[in-house]
């Protein structure tokens, strides 16, 4: 029986999915059409929410799709007039760009902040975290596109052709769940022979949030490889903090000066007892004002660094960053907490898109222009629908709390959809509780965007 306690009393009724669907819907319908009239039988905006509504419904490949083209569930939950086939679907999807597809990701943003729902998220001194990494998600050594990466084989020369996205989602070292903005690709760039890297592609993405989202206090925080030069004043040039990864092996220098101000006694440290093992005892760290490196001794850092010792000295973990903000006796151990969290990028993001039901890295369709592309991208904005589902809604919370898991709320919701009628998720959502706890109401959306249960 369902604990009526159980359901979140506060909702925001604009988070859930049937607005953020009608919302998608709205921006798809403005997208480009480059087609001619005459091969126009399926809108661009149609193609769209079909992918989405594949990846919202976690099917493994578009055959799945294609199964259940006819279903009048698609249309009704996702707002899909025409449904294209398969085939139809990837032919209006491979030239679209996919930077028109920002838009959409910056609507969930901002539906977000409104009514101060991202407030959870700031982090320190009203910025939140913003993590960045990047993640490949097609393989091939025949199936290719101009924007392919390429990489050979040192001994047999045979070629590998792939894609990566850089990917950024905020997250807060308390939270489960990610916000994911829209992800950059890392592909080959128009005009050009060379392979695209990770680096270019922070360039290019970092640029892309300040300009959408000027006002947007943020923490950028990344692996070591991040904490160079050029990158840190492009962070501060898009007036970005910094938490950064920082390992002895990449900066000799930097941990030089930190020795000789820790003789000199000039690196405050903090010791304590590991909360959940008290054999295991904690130190922090940290320093201001110190070079990056020899060659950019006028970039200054100040320098933060965790330590886990076993009972008989040795190192249990290690971890160092550099950053811009302020340390201090009473932040240290927050700033340790949010610079660890950068790992939520690759656990609860990559890893889910991966391991839990999206199919990440399955070839839905790989086309001659931007298809692959596209696809990800898609896909990432199921995953942000979902990811808020689970903030806000509280229909999504009280099923997902019943089954256990987010593999059974797919599954339990791909048998009710294939064997169902509905006239919304709210309503797919609702017998799906019924389902599990028939002697309660379900609960509805109240006015002034509360749960209330009838």
């Amino acid at each position: 029986m369902l604990n009526p306690a159980a359901i979140p009393p506060k909702t925001r009724r604009h988070l859930s999915f049937d607005p953020l669907i009608g919302q998608i819907r709205e921006r798809a319908e403005q997208l480009p059409d480059t087609r001619d009239e005459q091969d126009c039988a399926f809108s661009v905006a149609d193609a769209v929410l079909s992918a989405v509504a594949t990846f919202s419904l976690k099917d493994p490949s578009l055959l799945a799709f294609q199964e259940r083209r006819n279903d009048e569930n698609m249309k009704n939950l996702f707002r899909i007039r025409q449904v294209p086939s398969d085939t139809q679907m990837r032919a209006i999807l491979d030239p679209l760009e996919p930077d028109s597809l920002r838009p959409m990701f910056n609507d969930v943003l901002r539906q977000l902040q409104r009514g101060k729902a991202l407030e959870p998220y700031v982090f320190h001194e009203g910025c939140y975290l913003l993590s960045l990494d990047g993640t490949e998600y097609y393989s091939s050594k025949k199936i290719h596109c101009d924007s392919c990466l390429q990489r050979k084989n040192s001994q047999t020369a045979e070629l590998t052709y792939y894609h990566q996205m850089l990917g950024a989602v905020l997250v807060h070292p308390d939270r489960k769940q990610v916000i994911p903005l829209a992800p950059e690709p890392i592909v080959k760039q128009d005009g050009d022979n060379k392979n695209d890297c990770e680096r270019n592609a922070g360039k290019r993405l970092l640029q892309k949030i300040r300009d959408e989202h000027p006002n947007l206090q943020l923490i950028v925080v990344e692996d070591g490889l991040a904490s160079n030069a050029p990158h840190i004043r492009l962070l501060k040039s898009l007036r970005m903090h910094f938490l950064l990864g920082a390992k002895p092996d990449d900066h000799e220098h930097l941990f030089d000066e930190v020795s000789k101000a820790n003789a000199q006694g000039r690196v405050a440290t903090i010791h304590w007892a590991d909360d959940n093992d008290a054999d295991v005892q904690c130190e922090i760290r940290f320093i201001h004002d110190l070079p990056l490196n020899k060659s950019n001794s006028n970039l200054r850092v100040n320098f933060l660094q965790y330590t886990e010792y076993r009972s008989d000295g040795s190192i249990r973990k290690r971890f160092s960053w550099v950053t811009d903000l302020t340390i201090t006796a009473g932040n240290a151990r927050d700033l340790v907490r949010g610079g660890r969290s950068r790992w939520k990028i690759e656990n609860e993001t990559f890893n889910t898109l991966k391991n839990q039901g999206y199919h990440f890295e399955h070839n839905f369709g790989h086309g001659r222009q931007n298809l692959s592309v596209v696809f990800a991208m898609l896909m990432m904005l199921a995953f942000l629908v979902d990811q808020t589902q689970e903030l806000y809604c509280p229909l999504f919370q009280s099923v997902h709390k019943k089954l256990g898991s987010r593999r059974a709320v797919w599954d339990h919701l791909r048998s009710h959809f294939r064997h169902f009628r509905f006239d919304s998720m709210q309503h797919l959502h609702e017998v799906m509780l019924y389902d599990l706890a028939k002697e309660l109401p379900v609960p509805t959306f109240a006015s002034r965007g509360r749960a209330r249960v009838p």
